[in-house]
């Protein structure tokens, strides 16, 4: 599928406190924790697990939750589909990082070992 300027529109304005009960609840019904959600959501943005909350008290947006994020450099590893778009070929920066989260928490909810999820490279 192609991204529109309207899709990518809508993803800027969400609150990413809205959204993150969707992301606990399908992890949870899976068999995973919150612990393990909150590792990846560090892992892609830095954001420890107090940061997390602020922001979803603050009632950012994913705009707001991004521009503030420090981004995993290994985060370019993430690839694939999610929500029928191919996650490289997202042009759109804020997008494409959103759908990074999206794919690390479908990896989580999935079931795959974390040091897959976390991109950690074997020596």
């Amino acid at each position: 599928m192609k991204v529109t300027k309207e899709h990518n529109e809508r993803i800027a304005k969400m609150i990413f406190g809205s959204i993150y009960p969707h992301y606990l609840n399908r992890i949870v019904k899976n068999g995973r924790t919150k612990e393990e959600l909150h590792q990846v959501i560090e892992w892609l943005t830095g954001y420890d697990e107090s940061r997390i909350q602020e922001l979803i008290e603050q009632k950012v947006t994913f705009k707001t939750f991004f521009e503030q994020a420090t981004l995993h450099p290994n985060a370019q590893l993430i690839r694939g589909v999610i929500c029928g778009y191919r996650i490289e070929e997202i042009d759109n920066e804020l997008t494409r990082q959103t759908r990074y989260l999206d794919k690390l928490i479908d990896e989580l909810a999935k079931g795959r070992k974390m040091d897959k999820i976390l991109r950690v490279e074997k020596k």
